[in-house]
């Protein structure tokens, strides 16, 4: 069992939290010798600089008395709530899987529709009813910001409809944790020499300016428009700003409005990484017309269907082509990779690896993370696994099938046999399979005439095989007369017939009980039918190839057909109606189609050589493969004139011959055409046209990889049965791409450690209902409002584990809250950025939740709390102090992030993630001093050692 090993990028967080925890320890320290000791009984003062910050009530908690405790019993309350803190944490993300699950079935669902094409060609294809874009800015974001948005709401309803710090700290610092740090460490873990790309540009320069904007909005209403205080629309309008980005996002993804004008393509230019302008033309003509499930849609209204639907319609032919090549190539390098392995073992690597290419949601990386991190498993790895192990299953059913079919077959095996006219004797196997072994079993036998002949050609046999308990295989051998007459290949047939099982004590020769004189009952036949019956083949066919001719020499067939895959191909050729003598036969390989010389196939040429009695020969080419997905190429193999080995005396005959001038007699003139007659020639097929396709198992293999898995099926159950042996098994955690598929992999320290943590909220949130049950909706329900009193527990454990050690819930939000609400998004971001092919699912959906969080976890708190007060007369206030500040602060460095971002799209870098080492090391490194700026100078700004608003 391995032990787990931190990683670089842990032991850096740890290293940054614990230099943040030092400096807010020496900020209080400071602050509390410089300040007057405040009463017992004052109010707590988060919003001001001096007094001691004392302990008050919390939504759910009470406030641990007595209230100035000795410094030993601080120390031990501040680490009771930050080790409850850290279990909640731990709760919240499990839930939150459990959540995202839900959100993943219900975007995940599908519709068929049938499309006609200009062309008149209809084809029918599968849709999402879901649109990425707003999947990803409303449920999506709402499931990875629920714990931030949820305890700014509860904050607010919690404490009388006042402002709370904790809530929009909490919010303001999760988005800058995500922003600097999670973007920082995506950059860096995409392996070297790779880059990532944001494929959806548009949809990111829009969340991304209104991420800003909603920062810059909180800025205006707290400190500009009407400082301190929050007005009724003010709150609402913060809130109705989240469907306006929205929509503004699927404007951008569907090219609406102004977007559908804006066709350019963008070139490279030589000097400087320059990005040069140029004209485009349209993805459809203005006067096409498609129909759409039997409406008709012209061009502008095509539009407004699915992006890769409607702007690919004519490109996914070749889009499924690409993906097949693909695949193709995928299987050829696992192959060279792994030579050692199965064909099942092959496919079970390239099912992960595609599933690990396939495009997925940040849902689903939040899910695999989340199990990842608590021991719960890799989830591709064990559907590929359950995928292998399915098929493995089937091929062991029908393989025992036969084993453990309760009725003996009795059959030839095999069906046609070939022997020599001079052989002696040929033998003929029956078989018996399955059934009871201890049963004694006999079947007759007969032979029969084909076109050779009983008495002259072979023996006429008949009698009974009698099979004795634990006996399997049973022999019939047949007498093959031999002559000097030239004949054509003859053949002749063996049937099986009168299958019964013997009763015990009887004679193998003597009849069976149900065939005696004394007539057995009905009953009886059908119990002996139903022991014993007769299989296929029931009819044995033996072919006599005639010895007394040299013999025809010929293929099998005038075309073949042989997958790629064969590696070396075996040809025969025949040697037919005779097989006297040593016979020579050239042969060699022709182009077609296909090219020689290690393209398509290995040039081969050279002689056959058949020494006498031998009827057959094997040419061997080899087969090129290059796996391509649909391939149909030919070449030739011809074979030349055959000629007769004489022997040294006939040599020795033919040299004397010439001296001879007397006629031959009739006799002797006869004698001659015989001879001639006897010896070797050319049959109808001298030609063997070779048709060289794709393997049919590996053509079979990419059409089913290439087939997207719809990866709600990976995440979601369908069972409460399922949940519960889910929660209570422990799994592989590690994410190897290297690892070794077909053998199970143990779990490491880790992953027990982490099992044992949090099976009990794995027990307990297996109780929500099964994300099959109304579509997902209803695990979506309860899960939400589990998450929200798991977030009142937190809201409550972080003020009181802040107020306990001396800091500010400005500060413990931005510090501790954010940090933790924020781990599983992080896993989930670097699994994206290694997995993914693009950059969107790891950065690009960070900028919308930032907007989210505001729009929503603000908007609906302050609207909440805002039409409150007024419905009292009252007013609305809140602060603008630290979270002002922090907000400012916040929204200038995101600027710089953008830009960076965007600067990395040069050619010299290559995209938003990954490039050369020391580009992504620098841009790391800068992102995390960002986010300690951002701690060190806010949390200066709450004690006052820096001036804020």
């Amino acid at each position: 069992m391995k032990c787990f090993k931190v990683s670089p990028f842990t032991s850096l967080g740890l290293r940054c939290l614990v230099i943040v925890a030092i400096l807010c320890c020496k900020i209080q320290y400071v602050t509390a010798e410089n300040d007057v000791l405040s009463s017992e009984h004052s109010t707590p003062r988060n919003n001001t600089c001096g007094g001691i910050v004392t302990c008050s009530k919390g939504v759910v908690l009470p406030v641990w008395l007595p209230r100035n405790p000795s410094f030993g019993d601080k120390v031990a309350r501040a680490t009771v709530y930050f080790v409850a803190l850290v279990y909640m944490f731990l709760g919240v993300s499990i839930i939150a899987d459990r959540f995202m699950a839900s959100i993943e079935v219900i975007t995940s669902q599908e519709k068929e529709i049938t499309i006609k094409k200009p062309n008149g060609e209809t084809t029918t294809t599968t849709v999402r009813i879901w649109n990425e874009t707003v999947s990803n800015l409303t449920l999506m974001a709402l499931g990875s910001s629920a714990p931030e948005i949820l305890l700014s709401v509860i904050e607010v309803c919690g404490h009388g409809f006042e402002a709370g710090e904790l809530g929009p700290s909490t919010i303001v610092g999760s988005a800058a944790f995500n922003m600097f740090v999670i973007i920082g460490i995506c950059v860096y873990v995409v392996p070297d020499g790779e880059t990532r790309k944001v494929k959806h540009l548009r949809v990111f320069f829009v969340t991304a300016s209104w991420s800003i904007f909603a920062y810059l909005w909180l800025y205006l209403i707290l400190d500009v428009i009407t400082p301190g205080v929050v007005q009724v629309w003010e709150g609402l309008l913060t809130l109705f700003f989240f469907p306006i980005c929205v929509v503004f996002a699927w404007i951008a993804d569907r090219r609406l409005l102004f977007y559908k004008y804006v066709y350019k393509r963008y070139r490279t230019g030589k000097h400087r990484g320059m990005i040069i302008e140029t004209e485009g033309d349209r993805p459809l003509p203005s006067k096409v017309d498609i129909e759409m499930d039997g409406k008709m849609l012209n061009s502008h209204a095509v539009d407004f269907m699915d992006g890769t639907l409607a702007l690919d319609l004519e490109d996914k032919d070749l889009d499924d082509e690409e993906a097949r090549r693909d695949m193709a190539k995928i299987l050829k390098e696992l192959k060279q990779k792994h030579p050692d392995k199965e064909m099942e073992q092959l496919i079970e690597l390239a099912n992960y690896q595609v599933l690990s290419q396939q495009q997925k949601s940040r849902a689903f990386y939040r899910c695999q993370a989340t199990r990842l991190m608590t021991g719960a498993g890799n989830i591709l790895k064990k559907h590929a696994a359950d995928q292998a192990r399915k098929a493995v299953s089937m091929q062991e059913v029908r393989s025992d099938a036969d084993a453990n079919d309760p009725i003996s077959k009795i059959y030839f095996d095999p069906g046609s046999y070939q022997c020599l006219e001079n052989c002696g004797t040929v033998a003929v196997t029956v078989v018996r399979r399955g059934g009871d072994l201890n049963q004694t079993v006999a079947v007759d036998f007969r032979t029969e005439d084909g076109t050779a002949n009983a008495g002259s050609d072979y023996e006429f046999t008949e009698g009974t095989v009698v099979f004795k308990p634990s006996e399997t295989q049973k022999e019939i051998r047949v007498g093959i007369i031999d002559d000097d007459i030239f004949e054509e290949d003859e053949n002749f047939l063996i049937h099986l017939s009168n299958v019964r099982v013997m009763p015990e004590g009887s004679e193998p020769g003597a009849e069976p009980e149900e065939e005696s004189a004394i007539p057995a009952t009905a009953a009886a036949n059908h119990h002996a039918e139903a022991m014993a019956c007769i299989g296929a083949p029931s009819t044995a066919t033996v072919t006599i190839f005639d010895d007394d001719h040299a013999g025809i020499f010929t293929f099998e067939e005038p075309v073949t057909h042989v997958s790629e895959s064969v590696g070396i191909m075996e040809v025969k050729v025949l040697r037919t109606s005779g097989a006297r003598g040593v016979v020579t036969l050239p042969y060699k390989t022709l182009e077609g189609t296909a090219r020689g010389g290690g393209e398509d196939f290995e040039d081969s040429h050279g002689i056959l050589e058949f020494q006498n009695d031998e009827i057959f020969k094997i040419i061997k080419i080899r087969i090129i493969d290059d796996e391509e997905y649909e391939k149909n190429k030919s070449f030739f193999v011809e074979i030349g004139q055959p000629s007769l080995v004489e022997t040294n005396d006939k040599k020795e005959e033919a040299e004397a011959e010439p001296g001879e001038a007397e006629p031959l007699t009739g006799e002797e003139e006869e004698e001659r055409r015989i001879a001639e007659m006897g010896r070797p020639m050319l049959g109808d097929h001298v030609k063997l046209e070779i048709i060289i396709e794709e393997s049919y198992e590996f053509k079979n293999t990419v059409d089913k990889l290439i087939k997207k898995t719809n990866l709600a099926l990976l995440v979601g159950t369908n069972s409460w049965r399922d949940q519960f042996i889910e929660a209570i098994t422990v799994s592989a955690g590690e994410d190897d791409d290297d690892e070794e598929c077909g053998e199970e992999k143990l779990p490491s320290c880790f992953d027990y450690v982490m099992h044992f943590l949090t099976v009990f909220w794995k027990v307990l949130f297996a109780f929500v209902p099964p994300t099959d049950y109304w579509n997902g909706w209803a695990c979506f329900v309860v899960s939400i409002c589990m998450i929200g009193l798991l977030t009142a527990l937190i809201g409550d454990l972080a003020s009181h584990f802040g107020c306990t050690i001396g800091l500010k819930d400005s500060v413990t939000a931005v510090v501790f809250v954010a940090l933790g609400t924020s781990v599983p998004d992080t896993f989930a971001s670097k699994v994206a950025a290694i997995q993914d092919q693009y950059a969107d699912a790891s950065i690009g959906n960070v900028t919308g939740s930032n907007a989210v969080n505001v729009f929503l976890g603000i908007g609906v708190a302050w609207s909440i709390a805002a039409i409150y007060h007024y419905s009292r007369g009252e007013e609305f206030r809140v602060e603008p102090g630290s979270l002002a500040f922090s907000v400012t602060l916040f929204t200038i460095f995101a600027f710089i992030c953008v830009f960076v971002l965007m600067y990395r799209r040069r050619p010299d870098i290559g995209g938003e993630l990954g490039g050369p080492r020391t580009a992504k090391a620098v841009t790391t490194m800068l992102f995390v001093s960002l986010w300690l700026l951002y701690i060190l100078f806010s949390s200066l700004e709450a004690y006052c050692h820096i001036t804020g608003f």
